[in-house]
């Protein structure tokens, strides 16, 4: 096992017995993973439709993406669970609520209950955002604005409690008061109440919503203003139980060296990492001038065979990055297949018809391969124990469950 990786692993000496409690010595057993505890996650957008049905009305109006139509849930569930284990799914007020009073509850508690039934943790993304807002917000007063977005908070993470214990609480809050690509009514109320009042909403109230929840203050600038607002969020007692960093990468990867210096910066808060949006692209880079990807809008953007094999190094150099970095505690890509993907970009790491590009396979031989135990066989010793280095994660010993944590750990498992 590669020592880079060392904090991504544990040793458990394993007492093993036989069902009348005495220990099983010589014994051949199968260990084998089930699950990492490290969070490979994706956004799981496409199954809101798959699995709860079409969207409500009014919901055509808003902009969004994620809605792919050229995959079946089952073949979209078979590529999507064989690689991750965590999903995000979309919260965003215009496409949630797009008529007030009428919120899309159900199809995305249905959506989150397909995955947690599968043994998939659920995060919901944001809470709070200027972007993808509904029209029937705008002309209303600032009060009556903070008074609807704090009772939005509470209603989503106390409403999902349980089911979703980790939300995105205040997303690209660095550009929030000044941000001037379309009308909406959050901006306003950013300029006038500032950022860390806006922080402090979005943390509070969903604090107080679900006291449990995992909490992540999200954004795409990677710069020293968001380590500003960090640094003043936390000098005002604002509690933050992660950093959310975004990397959507469609001018090319950024390189190891770009990367690493981010995360060093970024963990000198003594703060998990999560990356939150990440994607590669397949197909021919976004021209290097565009400061806001969201410019660029083209009529077509394929995926190329010499873009796919860009794309399968990419992911193969980014995730490597991150996974030996220690305080990275999760990736999340930002689509499975290219069919309705974010500005239409080829960076998913399926075609659009779901056949799978050499960036899944790649990114399948690092995570159940590479960073993987499949079944394999052991002895126990004379006196019926067993050791297992391996990475942190659920695994099983003849099918009984147990876990490898982090530093040296004894448990006793009883087998069938």
């Amino acid at each position: 096992m590669d020592d880079t990786f060392r904090h991504r692993t544990g040793e458990v000496e394993l007492s093993v017995l036989t069902p009348d409690g005495r220990p099983a010595p010589d014994r051949t057993v199968t260990v084998a993973q089930q699950r990492h505890a490290f969070a490979f996650g994706n956004i799981g957008f496409d199954f809101v439709s798959l699995v709860g049905g079409p969207a409500p009305a009014g919901g055509e109006d808003v902009e969004t993406f994620g809605r792919a139509g050229r995959l079946d849930l089952d073949r979209a569930g078979e590529l999507w669970l064989n690689l991750f284990n965590t999903s995000t799914l979309p919260f965003y007020w215009g496409g949630y609520e797009p008529r007030r009073g009428t919120p899309d509850t159900a199809r995305l508690t249905a959506t989150a209950r397909w995955f947690a039934e599968r043994g998939v943790a659920v995060k919901g993304h944001p809470l709070v955002w200027h972007t993808v807002q509904p029209p029937w917000l705008l002309g209303l007063g600032l009060d009556e604005v903070e008074r609807l977005l704090r009772a939005r908070i509470r209603d989503l993470a106390g409403g999902f409690a349980g089911l979703i214990d980790t939300w995105d609480a205040i997303n690209e809050a660095v550009i929030m008061p000044v941000f001037a690509n379309g009308e909406n009514a959050i901006t306003p109320l950013a300029r006038a109440r500032g950022r860390i009042h806006m922080v402090r909403m979005a943390f509070e109230e969903a604090r107080a919503a679900n006291p449990a929840a995992t909490l992540v203050l999200n954004d795409f600038d990677l710069s020293s203003a968001f380590e500003c607002l960090i640094e003043g969020v936390l000098e005002a007692g604002v509690r933050i139980d992660a950093i959310g960093l975004q990397t959507h990468m469609h001018q090319g990867y950024r390189g190891e060296e770009y990367i690493i210096g981010v995360l060093d910066r970024f963990a000198r808060y003594g703060l998990p990492l999560h990356m939150t949006e990440t994607t590669l692209v397949s197909g021919n880079l976004m021209p290097s001038d565009i400061e806001d990807l969201n410019d660029y809008r083209i009529p077509e953007w394929p995926s190329t065979p010499d873009g796919e094999s860009r794309q399968a190094d990419d992911v193969v150099r980014h995730y490597r990055t991150l996974f030996a970095h220690p305080a990275v505690q999760a990736v999340n890509y930002w689509g499975l297949t290219d069919d309705g993907a974010w500005l239409g970009a080829p960076g998913g790491l399926v075609r659009a018809d779901g056949t799978r590009k050499p960036s899944y396979d790649a990114l399948e031989s690092l995570i159940k391969g590479e960073w993987w135990l499949p079944p394999t066989g052991m002895r126990t010793s004379a006196d019926g124990t067993l050791t297992v280095r391996a990475f942190l994660g659920d695994y099983t010993i003849d099918g009984v469950p147990f876990t490898v944590t982090a530093g040296r750990t004894a448990q006793a498992v009883t087998l069938a």
